[in-house]
């Protein structure tokens, strides 16, 4: 690593400047500070960069720089109670950091009145360590009370009780039934908390405010996750007659691509069609073997204008939610299922990106387009595999698909070059009857149709972000940073318990998991293997800086293919209208500086979307196996604790709490390193990875959670082995005798 220049300061100095001041801090103020000139800025600039990239600095809006896990100086907060001098404490709204939140001290303005818990402001934050913030109130948000969902039950004393559906509530809450609103046993109910009130027994005291299906219903799934993440789900007003009053484009300007004959393929229960897609050979005799491609993409900015009332609620939304039995559009259904969905019932506005590869797969050219469509069929991924493998063809037009994967195929030969990682998660599947009943589960088929359309929609994205920077536009990348090192030294400690080696230290690459993965294809262990992989990742995420995409292998890349159900993609229309001079419904001038703000806002709608699609299939899991509380599973331990182990059962993917209380009788020593549960005095030990039979204890729906007892699996090793964890200080003894471990999941 080159050393700064004598004239910058250490990074020790940029440390101490940086936690000592009250708020993140920009460049200049830091070369101010250590009086910084001249050429020397850039090399500031270099070392400030370098130790973001360590993690020893965040770099947050309009690039300034604070400690890691640092607030921004302005944020959303919610009052949680009151100091020892009755001051307001609050915490940043909807807290979803690890452990507990900053300590924030409110200065109320006193033209706002009073705060009590529940009530939100727009607050100022000054840092005054690393956990203490003052919060000086910019605005007072609408007021509040928290608010809890969860299932209506009657009490013996009369009054009521709802259990809330959050696995991570801790008590139920009382209900009087003056405050019940006629909520009868079983309904979902959303219950408003009364400040300081609490029942002889100590539960805390509400009223129930809406009332919804009851979770008989198994509907009601997807809406306990609506309710719980807040995921807006009604269009206002105004947003449903701007798009109703929508209408088919004309030719115009627009490119006729309505001779060429592009399909969609989508699976068996797609409502929206975003993509189409035609390949031909390339008649260029300087290109043998080559393919010319055509990727056509609804054009949703024609329809979408920024900051119109359609725009404003796509915004919020950031993308579409998919549940089961429903889907929370990011689009009103008359443009998401209608005039951008590229349906072969009509003429459909496109954007379009016609891409010369080679007979390797590799990009000889692109140009963008702004055109007028006709889909010549609607087809899916299992229609598609039955006609390619020589099945009924019924319904594909002649001669489409024989070059589709001439083209997937060279295309396939340029990600093996590249080295993209090729993780194999198996994506669950639920499919419900008419009246929302689950009649199977099971994972995903995946199919070389699903991957043939992977690869030419990765190949569009590239373009899109190649044409960006070419042309001085900005671009919401699609970025993926490389793990964390912490990360992959954690997971070469586990996979050396399981004989794979991982050298600590090297500079890791995809292609470096991808030799992990190639000595476990086939074994017991893959799955769980493919799945520690996957968690030693970054998350990806939307930024307008780019930092390239690990995963894919990629120097650049950005959503380009889905502007029906992704805020991102849209923004990268718009960009690429302005860029390219393609018409109407381009980025505005002030658009620019708000990417930034618009990246982090759709990263976390895009983490919310799905925190809410995996409990909901989890819930749906865990009603299609009430049935079968009591029956036994085969399964594999995909995570150890201390409090207990998660089995992962095959039959249908679903995840279940093993408590150490439910283990066989003894002191377990948890090692953390080793991912283990070692029995003491008996010398069990259950390893992660380890296979098991299990026996289904409970299944609730209400909180998507599966309790499970170890009938079998784990090994033997003599007591006192390599398996054993001594506590330092301390000898032994006898079960009963109560010293270190935990017997039973009580800490002793």
């Amino acid at each position: 690593m080159p050393r700064p220049s004598a004239q910058v300061p250490s990074r020790e100095a940029i440390l101490e400047f940086v936690r000592s001041s009250t708020g993140p801090v920009g460049r200049r103020e830091i070369a101010k500070a250590f009086d910084v000139r001249g050429a020397e800025r850039a090399e500031l600039r270099r070392v400030l960069k370098e130790m973001a990239d360590e993690g020893l600095l965040d770099f947050g809006r309009r690039r300034k720089v604070a400690p890691p896990g640092a607030l921004p100086e302005v944020a959303v907060v919610e009052i949680t109670g009151t100091d020892e001098n009755g001051e307001p404490l609050a915490q940043p709204a909807n807290w979803r950091g690890d452990g507990p939140a900053p300590r924030i001290l409110v200065l109320e303005d006193r033209g706002s009145g009073a705060m009590g818990p529940g009530d939100r402001a727009l607050v100022r934050l000054e840092r005054r360590d690393e956990n203490r913030y003052v919060a000086r109130v910019i605005r007072r948000l609408t007021a509040t009370a928290p608010r809890v969902l969860g299932i209506y039950e009657a009490a013996a004393d009369g009054a009521g009780r709802v259990r809330p559906t959050d696995k991570k509530a801790r008590s139920e809450i009382t209900v009087d039934r003056r405050d019940a609103a006629d909520a009868k046993p079983g309904d979902l109910v959303s219950v408003e908390l009364l400040p300081r009130s609490r029942n002889r027994l100590g539960l805390p005291a509400g009223r129930v405010v809406e009332r919804f299906a009851g979770i008989a219903d198994p509907r009601s799934f997807s809406r306990i996750a609506i309710q719980e993440h807040d995921i807006p789900d009604v269009f206002p007003r105004e947003a449903e007659d701007q798009a109703e009053r929508a209408r088919p484009v004309t030719l115009g300007k627009r490119e006729d691509l309505r001779d060429i004959p592009l399909v969609t393929i989508d699976g068996e229960d797609a409502r929206d069609f975003d993509d189409a897609v035609f390949a031909a050979a390339d008649d260029d005799p300087g290109n043998p073997g080559g393919f010319r491609l055509l990727v056509a993409i609804a054009d949703v900015a024609h329809y979408v204008r920024p900051g119109d009332a359609l725009d404003r609620e796509a915004l919020k939304r950031g993308n579409s939610v998919y549940f089961p039995d429903r889907v929370v559009p990011m689009l009103p259904e008359a443009l998401s299922n209608g005039l951008c969905s590229l349906r072969p019932d009509g003429d459909r506005a496109c954007m379009a990106v016609e891409i010369t590869i080679d007979a390797e797969g590799g990009k000889r050219s692109h140009r963008f387009t702004r055109g007028l469509m006709r889909s010549r069929a609607r087809l899916t991924y299992r229609q598609v595999q039955q006609a390619v493998n020589g099945g009924d063809g019924a319904g594909v037009p002649e001669g489409v698909l024989a070059p589709l994967y001439g083209a997937y195929r060279a295309l396939k030969l340029e990600r093996g070059r590249r080295g993209a990682l090729e993780l194999e998660i198996p994506e669950k599947r639920v499919i419900l009857d008419d009246d929302g009943k689950v009649v199977e589960i099971g994972i995903r088929d995946r199919l070389d149709s699903h991957m043939l359309i992977e690869e030419f929609m990765i190949l569009a994205n590239v373009c899109a972000a190649e044409t960006l920077e070419a042309r001085r536009q900005p671009c919401m990348y699609r970025i993926h940073e490389d793990p964390d090192p912490e990360k992959v030294n954690a997971l070469a400690d586990v996979l050396e318990s399981l004989g794979i080696s991982l050298a600590k230290g090297q500079v890791v690459r995809p292609k470096t998991f991808n030799g992990v993965l190639a000595k476990v294809k086939g074994q017991p262990a893959e799955r769980m293997v493919n799945e520690m992989i996957l968690r030693a990742q970054s998350q990806a995420q939307y930024s307008p800086s780019n930092a390239g995409h690990f995963g894919l292998g990629l120097a650049r890349y950005a959503h380009f293919t889905s502007p029906i159900r992704r805020y991102s993609d849209l923004l990268v229309h718009r960009a690429l209208i302005r860029g390219l001079h393609l018409g109407d419904g381009a980025l505005g001038p002030a658009d620019d500086d708000s990417f930034m703000e618009w990246g982090e806002h759709i990263s976390a709608t895009e983490r919310r979307a799905a925190a809410a699609e995996r409990q909901t299939v989890d819930r749906y899991l865990a009603r299609h196996l009430a049935d079968r509380v009591g029956g036994q599973f085969d399964g594999r331990i995909n995570g150890v604790t201390r409090f207990g182990l998660f089995v992962t059962l095959s039959e249908t993917g679903a995840d279940g709490l093993v408590p150490i209380r439910s283990l066989p009788d003894d002191y377990y020593d948890h090692d953390e390193a080793r991912h283990s549960l070692t029995g003491r005095f008996h010398g069990r030990v259950y390893r992660l990875g380890d296979p098991v039979e299990v026996r289904l204890i409970d299944a609730d729906p209400v909180s998507g959670a599966l309790a499970l007892e170890i009938l079998s699996g784990g090994t033997q090793e003599t007591p006192g082995g390599s398996g054993r964890v001594r506590r330092r200080g301390a000898a032994p003894k006898r079960p009963g005798g109560g010293r270190g471990g935990n017997r039973g999941g009580r800490r002793r």
